[in-house]
């Protein structure tokens, strides 16, 4: 079973970066396509990155494009979402998650996520 560990969310100010970093366990990281999908209070849950085992595919959502970068360093098990220009409308719990591609990710399909963490961006 793959565990995943994310880290890195905090309060910043509106144009500020964040850098969110996820760590996985118990499985085979290249494996997977992996991702980042957040919620606000109130609001559905959005899709933010996704990117392919390989690292050969990532997907990004509209909200989020040109501002987010997401890579992943699989022989260290890690992957990381580079957040810049930021907004108060990208206020949310961010979750790291795991699913066997990127269009899984993008429709909400995940196979593990991890704990959240929490993004606020203050005006």
């Amino acid at each position: 079973q793959l565990h995943l560990d994310a880290s890195g969310g905090g309060l910043v100010q509106t144009g500020d970066s964040l850098r969110l970093s996820c760590a996985t366990s118990g499985g085979t990281h290249a494996g997977w396509a992996l991702g980042w999908s957040r919620q606000a209070p109130g609001r559905e849950r959005e899709f933010v990155v996704a990117i392919s085992g390989s690292g050969s595919i990532v997907e990004y959502g509209d909200a989020v494009l040109g501002r987010f970068t997401v890579d992943r360093d699989n022989p260290k098990n890690t992957f990381a979402l580079q957040m810049n220009q930021l907004k108060v409308e990208d206020t949310a719990v961010y979750y790291c998650v795991a699913a066997g591609s990127v269009a899984s990710i993008r429709r909400g399909q995940f196979e593990y996520w991890g704990q959240g963490t929490q993004v606020t961006v203050s005006s």
